[in-house]
């Protein structure tokens, strides 16, 4: 490691050994891998957002920056890139990529290049799950580069992010019925019926993106899934990040994931180009693939729908920070972004007995998309209460965040206090989560039910390509407005019974399911003024 003498430490880069895991050597010094530097923006994000897409404005009157147009304003500064270079050149380091609207330089080089150029340590380490590269402590820079660099990510590959889907099996649908809870699944279409979908649409002209670190899907199954439902078969594209890939292998893996996500968007709006982005599971692939999508001046997603996440609490601050970073890049471009809540409850699946939310959902610039239980009669709703079939393993993701504050356009919505320095309330809306009452959806030649709160995200995100294709215009950062001018004007199906472990659902916004599920046809018709 290099002397701290003249260097930067990067703010936010500490990183603790993941829960278990010990070191058992070090990394092979000839190791040849990758990392993502990610650089300075030119102007504020953030201060583009609140003058613009944050105010509480109907989306028409909103001015959103086209992606050509935030590259030049808001990209990295050439003369940045140029530093970097340079430091890269001294270090015997590879310039892959670089790519000032993204904000982000891949570097190459061996393990041992990399850690002197960063300051880090790296180890191999194991833990329940298996083995991964890591590091402890922080990462830092030469001086010249300090505020310039503003995060490092690849040095470590550990595990990053879980997919937020849960299949309905035979034993937990036994007990479900032993409980005296009817059980019912729906496909896509009836649930957007029950939600009252705008009819007439079907997404033309949109791009839904979804981002997805693992799994695959086959052409065949999305053949016969949408023939089985009477819908043209929709238009999909995979789109490789990082050496990600379409890579299906069998409906126990994350290809229920990738499926579920895709048959969820599509069967609610048939004639949208889906753009799947995979991506490896560590953080370095997950951001990239975010600012990937976010970017992508090609199929341009105007909704992007991610249902992988993870507790707060296994994230660094400036994975976080960079994340959120992105996020807002997305608002000044009209945007919107749908984050699943997790499936674990007010946990969020760390046994530590506190109360945590799940990343990248807790983001302000995130719809955090929490879960339900829904059961119908004919086309009508019957009862929706919080999705709980389990406090810890089956139930909605919900709570305050230990790390972003409370975002203004929160102030009146009644927040719990915050256990950390944060504030931020998630979810912010819901949607049918519980798998007894889930998604019929095709994995693998298989016909299953799935739910989650996975399924939120994207059917969230069909519902938004609907609602931009009759706008014509995005609606964008949904938050401000959610909180703002659309609140209490009966737009929602508000959820007032359950709880998610630490949480209870109430009347108005409650940390279980937000403000509710949707009345899409009122929503759509309030967002068009």
């Amino acid at each position: 490691m290099p002397s701290t003498t003249n260097r930067h430490v990067i703010p936010g880069s500490e990183r603790s050994l993941m829960p278990g895991a010990k070191a058992v050597g070090a990394v092979t010094p000839d190791e040849r891998f990758e990392v993502t530097v990610r650089l300075r923006s030119k102007a504020s994000t953030r201060s583009l957002v609140d003058s613009s897409a944050q105010a509480d404005k109907l989306p028409a009157q909103r001015q959103y920056l086209s992606r050509e147009a935030y590259a030049a304003s808001h990209g990295a500064d050439p003369q940045d890139i140029a530093k970097l270079t340079a430091f890269a050149q001294a270090h015997q380091l590879v310039i892959v990529e670089s790519n000032a609207a993204r904000r982000s330089v891949v570097l190459s080089g061996t393990a041992a290049t990399l850690g002197a150029a960063f300051g880090a340590t790296l180890q191999q380490y194991e833990h329940d799950g298996g083995t991964y590269r890591g590091r402890t402590g922080s990462i830092s820079v030469p001086a010249d580069l300090a505020g310039i660099v503003e995060g490092v990510f690849g040095l470590d590959d550990r595990p990053q992010a879980s997919p937020h889907f849960q299949r309905l099996h035979p034993e937990g649908e036994t007990a479900s019925r032993a409980a005296g809870a009817a059980n019912a699944s729906f496909t896509p279409p009836q649930l957007a019926a029950l939600y009252q979908f705008p009819t007439g649409l079907d997404g033309s002209g949109q791009c839904i993106g979804i981002i997805e670190l693992g799994g695959g899907f086959k052409p065949a199954d999305i053949k016969t899934y949408f023939a089985g439902l009477g819908l043209p078969v929709p238009s999909v594209k995979a789109i490789r990040v990082d050496g990600g890939r379409n890579h299906p292998t069998n409906a126990n893996s994350a290809d229920g994931e990738v499926m579920l996500d895709i048959e969820v968007a599509a069967a609610v709006a048939p004639k949208a180009l889906i753009a799947v982005y995979f991506a490896p599971n560590t953080n370095q692939g997950f951001l990239d693939a975010i600012t990937t999508a976010v970017h992508d001046s090609v199929n341009k997603p105007s909704v992007i729908s991610i249902s992988w996440g993870s507790a707060e609490s296994n994230w660094s601050a400036q994975g976080m920070t960079q994340f959120d970073q992105a996020f807002q890049a997305a608002a000044a471009m009209g945007v919107t972004v749908c984050c699943a809540a997790g499936d674990n409850g007010s946990s969020d699946g760390v046994a530590d007995g506190q109360a945590h939310v799940d990343f990248p959902a807790s983001s302000p610039f995130a719809l955090g998309c929490g879960g339900t239980r829904l059961t119908a009669s004919g086309p009508t709703i019957s009862t929706e209460v919080v999705w709980n079939a389990n406090p810890t393993r089956s139930a909605t993701g919900g709570g305050v965040s230990g790390f972003f504050a409370l975002p203004a356009y929160q102030a009146n919505a009644h927040v719990p206090p915050a256990t950390g320095s944060g504030g931020r309330g998630v979810p912010d809306v819901a949607g049918d989560a519980d798998p007894a009452s889930g998604y019929q959806v095709r994995v693998d030649g298989q016909n299953l039910v799935i739910g989650g709160t996975s399924a939120v995200a994207p059917l969230w995100a069909g519902l938004i390509a609907l609602m931009n294709q009759k706008l014509g215009h995005p609606v964008g950062f949904l938050n401000p407005l959610l909180y703002g001018s659309l609140a209490g004007r009966g737009l929602f199906n508000d959820i007032v019974s359950g709880n998610n472990g630490s949480f209870s659902a109430g009347p108005g916004w409650d940390a279980c399911t937000g403000w509710g599920s949707p009345i899409g046809s009122k929503l759509l018709h309030a967002l068009g003024g």
